[in-house]
């Protein structure tokens, strides 16, 4: 695992844990951004350690969003992924990782079938990120185990295809293209 997206995971995972422990309702909403941040990671070296945590975060921001509620099991997952990454441990924190999602999509009831969508919604959610920040659409369904399909239908839907560059207009470009050929002799 590269050491920049080490870091980036135990940040994030360290940020997760203080907000839980706060309990404070404005951190929740903390905790769905904090799931973007390892998407950058993820779209610059594809790693996958990142999506999961990614995934995992927000999944956590959907079961506090709708419970209201912090589950003192997956909260000591959370601190076991930390940990087993902290330590260097990899394999313990992959296997870390597999289980906090059992853990999420066996919860009771309701939150069981909730907590599914959720899980599936944020892979797919997650990959328009990763198609925004430039991966093919093909890559960012595999990296997320969810199909291209499912992936355009979203992306299709969002305003990210829609935006269009700034561009300056025309006396500014002529005004910088004369200072380049200025500086150049």
């Amino acid at each position: 695992m590269d050491e920049t997206v080490k870091k980036d995971i135990i940040s994030t995972l360290t940020r997760v844990i203080s907000v839980l422990d706060s309990k404070k309702e404005e951190g929740f909403m903390e905790i769905k951004e904090l799931s973007n941040t390892t998407i950058h990671n993820s779209s610059i070296f594809q790693d996958e350690d990142s999506i999961s945590v990614a995934v995992i975060v927000y999944a956590v921001s959907k079961i506090v969003e709708r419970t209201g509620e912090v589950d003192k099991k997956l909260k000591q997952h959370i601190i076991e992924m930390r940990k087993f990454l902290v330590e260097g441990h990899l394999q313990n924190f992959h296997r870390a990782i597999r289980n906090t999602i059992l853990h999420i999509s066996k919860l009771d009831g309701k939150i069981k079938m909730y907590i599914e969508q959720v899980m599936q919604q944020g892979r797919i959610k997650k990959g328009s990120k990763l198609y925004e920040h430039g991966i093919s659409i093909a890559r960012s369904a595999d990296l997320l185990g969810i199909s291209q399909w499912q992936l355009l239908d979203y992306v299709g839907k969002t305003t990210m295809t829609d935006a269009t560059p700034q561009s300056l207009d025309v006396k500014k470009r002529l005004s910088f293209a004369r200072e380049l050929f200025r500086g150049k002799k």
